[in-house]
């Protein structure tokens, strides 16, 4: 039964940073379009805007944020891994577990409480930005970085879960999570 509720909840920790990353997938071809506009309205017609250069950086940021936990769930973030590629499955599931216990969710939690009172007054002030022409509702980008780590979070949890039932489960849990993939590349 719990082992069922384990199962089903990294399924959906899989399943939300995968509906994010499609976002973070597409804003990064938005983000080609503004800059190619922007790049033609400053060369071309001598134009610039500085809510346009802002908006540039907004979704910068927002493909980052809101694709932190995506990488994470595909093992594309940066890792030192001058011993890692040599380890055994087993040996990487290990890995993954201990750094996930000790550095990865601590981390997450951490950030959230620091950024808890900063995003909360940025929002009491519906912050903008200081420039003048500037976006407004620089809170909203605010609010996306514990967004970023709660993301983040869950899918440490996951990817826990993971390496525990790759150690320690069944044959069917781990055909069940797809977990030879994962460990066997």
């Amino acid at each position: 039964m719990v082992k069922k509720f384990l199962k089903k909840c990294v399924k959906i920790a899989d399943k939300i940073n995968e509906g994010f990353g499609f976002v973070a997938n597409w804003l990064t071809t938005l983000l080609v379009i503004v800059v190619c506009y922007d790049v033609f309205n400053r060369y071309l017609f001598g134009h610039t805007n500085p809510a346009m250069y802002e908006f540039e950086w907004h979704i910068y940021a927002l493909i980052f944020l809101l694709g932190a936990g995506y990488a994470f769930k595909h093992d594309k973030h940066v890792r030192v891994d001058i011993t890692y590629a040599r380890f055994s499955p087993k040996g990487k599931a290990w890995v993954n577990m201990i750094g996930a216990i000790i550095f990865l969710l601590p981390f997450c939690l951490l950030v959230l409480y620091a950024t808890k009172d900063w995003v909360y007054q940025s929002w009491m002030i519906r912050e903008t930005s200081p420039d003048p022409g500037g976006l407004p509702m620089r809170y909203l980008l605010k609010a996306c970085i514990p967004l970023c780590f709660i993301l983040l979070f869950i899918q440490g949890i996951a990817e826990l879960l993971k390496s525990a039932f790759f150690l320690f489960g069944s044959e069917e849990d781990k055909k069940d999570l797809k977990l030879e993939e994962i460990y066997n590349d």
